[in-house]
């Protein structure tokens, strides 16, 4: 029955088959067959499966006096496969065998095949059937209800088998049953392969399925749902998913309302957010439910999808909005046009132009000496600008190494040098469509006052390393402390870029000219350093105000604020007294090298520290006056270079005794 067989017999397949004058040559059937009918009906009516096929060749051994019947599969590729194999007296072990070169290959191409004798003469290449003596064969195909063939049931002997038509069509209404059997098996195998893989899907799933009942009892959950809820499969059935919901009203609501009206009209429900609580630990979850009831009424499948990383996200999102709007609001608080402190002409001038360039692009050079709060006005400008939604960059230029200048104005490539082992953004892509606030201008390298001046003329550059060429939007807003035009005419700063930064000067004015600001300011520090030190100082003594209105202030406003935050410290009462040592001018005749700006961006020679802060003012006031010849009004007058009111002027000059003598008049 095969070549790959040493138990089984094979089987030729070139005898003709059986003529279809045999089936209507059928006569009234004798009392033996109706007995051989009966005994193979009773043998198998009670048995499906292997049981069925195996009294099925047993009974019809007896039945046709054969010693060898089996039912057998197809496996594709000339292959076929016992089922069920009787050989003379047992049921012997299935086996499989190739078909080609055996009586059954005839059989697999749909046709009934009878070889009555000589069957091992026919088919010498099939070795058992020679080794058995092997004399007839009769095999049927088993087809399903479609017609293909899924198998073959066969008998074989080694003794003639002269075809005999009640007894051939005994064997063809068995093979009929073993082949309606065989599909049954099949269709039996495939539900459990079926059944198989969904179990798997089910279980393996990487999304939550629970079926359970209306009152929310579970029923079965998979791998997916226990890990999510922090349940274990021997809790499944204890669990209600009514008691994992948050202790929320609005989570109560919404499941409650929903699980009646599933009740009421088996309403599905789907993508509903809700928050879960795990039954191990009792952790916020959240997750979106799917539930649609099933059609015996009495169970719902539910399905959770777990989203809980994406809400924490969203929380933490909205927080760190919640949070940005909040530090914004605090900055325009520290920063505010409106929170810069003073009224004193010199500062009243410097705001008025700061309201007026504000609405423009144009760039701005703010001049002034060290702590007078040039980074202030920078940030007045803008947030008051057109850009104020924009970000405000600002650059320390004189705090960056000279070799880190320009990667860190406009950013590096990967690899553009040592160390560079990623690509860099610079500030000016950062400040894109805002403000670039570059503090002490006057210590940039010459090279990168090349580079800034091509930003300002073009709006273009390239970063260090790259070859793309990058456009960007970008107001320039720069502050020093030096004289820029010396540094033109001493060669370290470009006269271009002088000319292209210093289109609109603001020159803000140092302390000691601003002598009416200091009780403000005074007031407005003992208030910010009292909460911060944690000490209630809320008053100042009337010495110690005049002996700080008096001080000429070297370190402006930085200064103030430090022996104001020192004194709070050490304060021993409610009432500020700073002892006159710490308000002692210096005795050192030494000139302050860095005198005041004449409004031109250059410097004021400087005064001796010594004099008192009436006399600097008269001399500062003088100076300018003789340098412009006692004009006092229009575009060159000494009102606008001290950024007074001309008026305002007058009166100082009156209370210092100052006024145009004779000859200088004539």
């Amino acid at each position: 029955m095969g070549h790959n067989s040493d138990h089984a017999p094979s089987f030729p397949a070139d005898a003709p088959p059986i003529p279809p004058s045999d089936s209507e040559r059928f006569g009234t059937p004798d009392s033996e067959e109706i007995a051989a009918l009966r005994s193979i009906v009773e043998g198998t009516a009670s048995n499906t499966g292997q049981e069925f096929l195996q009294s099925l060749v047993r009974h019809l051994s007896d039945v046709l006096n054969v010693k060898y019947a089996f039912v057998a599969e197809f496996l594709g590729d000339g292959r076929a496969r016992t089922l069920a194999f009787w050989a003379v007296d047992r049921i012997a072990d299935d086996i499989e065998w190739d078909l080609h070169g055996t009586p059954c290959e005839d059989v697999v191409k749909g046709a009934l095949c009878h070889h009555p004798t000589d069957v091992a003469r026919k088919f010498p290449h099939d070795r058992p059937l020679i080794d058995w003596g092997i004399e007839s064969y009769l095999g049927v195909p088993l087809k399903d209800r479609d017609g293909r063939s899924l198998g073959h049931l066969a008998v074989f002997d080694d003794r003639p088998m002269p075809p005999e038509p009640r007894r051939l069509a005994i064997f063809r209404i068995f093979a009929a049953r073993a082949g309606a059997e065989l599909e049954r098996l099949r269709v039996e195998q495939k539900l459990r392969e079926s059944e198989r893989r969904y179990r798997d899907l089910y279980e393996e799933a990487p999304i939550a399925y629970i079926y359970e009942d209306l009152e929310s009892r579970f029923v079965r959950a998979n791998h997916a749902a226990c890990k999510l809820l922090g349940i274990s499969p021997d809790e499944v059935p204890d669990t209600f998913g009514v008691t994992l919901l948050a202790p929320t009203p609005d989570v109560r609501k919404r499941i409650q309302d929903a699980l009646a009206a599933m009740k009421g009209e088996r309403k599905e429900f789907a993508a509903v957010e809700l928050e879960l609580r795990r039954k191990d630990d009792g952790r916020p979850i959240w997750v979106q439910w799917w539930s649609k009831p099933e059609p015996d009424g009495k169970h719902t499948r539910t399905m959770l999808v777990d989203i809980t990383e994406r809400v924490l996200m969203q929380r933490e999102k909205a927080r760190l909005e919640q949070q940005n709007l909040y530090l914004q609001e605090e900055i325009k608080q520290v920063h505010n046009f409106d929170e810069i402190i003073g009224r004193s002409p010199a500062l009243l001038n410097v705001l008025n132009s700061v309201e007026r360039v504000a609405s423009t692009d144009a760039s701005v050079l703010i001049l002034g000496e060290t702590g007078t709060g040039k980074e202030l006005i920078a940030r007045a400008i803008h947030s008051h600008s057109a850009r104020r939604e924009k970000p405000l960059i600002k650059v320390n230029c004189a705090a960056l190494p000279t070799g880190l200048v320009e990667s860190e104005l406009f950013g590096h490539e990967r690899g553009a040098f040592s160390g560079a082992i990623a690509r860099r953004i610079g500030r000016f892509e950062l400040a894109n469509g805002g403000t670039l606030f570059l503090d002490e201008i006057g210590e940039l390298p010459l090279d990168v006052q090349a580079k800034l001046l091509r930003v300002l003329q073009e709006g273009e550059f390239e970063r260090v390393g790259g070859s793309t060429l990058l456009h960007v939007d970008v107001r320039v807003i720069a502050a020093t402390n030096r004289d820029l035009r010396k540094c033109v005419a001493d060669a370290t700063f470009r006269q271009d870029l002088y000319y292209r930064l210093n289109v609109v000067p603001i020159e803000v004015p140092p302390l000691r000219n601003r002598a009416d600001d200091v009780p403000l300011l005074v007031r407005f520090l003992l208030n910010k350093y009292q909460g911060r030190v944690g000490r209630q100082v809320d008053d100042v003594t009337p010495e110690t105000l005049r002996r700080l209105v008096a001080y000429p202030w070297p370190g402006n406003v930085r200064e103030l604020e430090n022996v104001i935050e020192r004194a709070v410290i050490l304060s021993p009462s409610s009432t500020l007294e700073i002892d006159p040592v710490l308000l002692t001018p210096p005795t050192t005749s030494t000139p302050d090298p860095a005198g005041p700006f004449d409004g031109r961006g250059s410097r004021v020679p400087g005064r001796s520290a010594s004099e008192s802060l009436k006399e600097v003012e008269k001399s500062h006031i003088l100076s300018v006056l003789e340098d412009t010849k006692w004009v006092i009004e229009g575009p060159h007058g000494a009102a606008r270079i001290l950024n007074l009111h001309p008026n305002t002027l007058r009166s100082r000059l009156k209370r210092l005794g100052l006024a145009r003598s004779r000859h200088e008049r004539s």
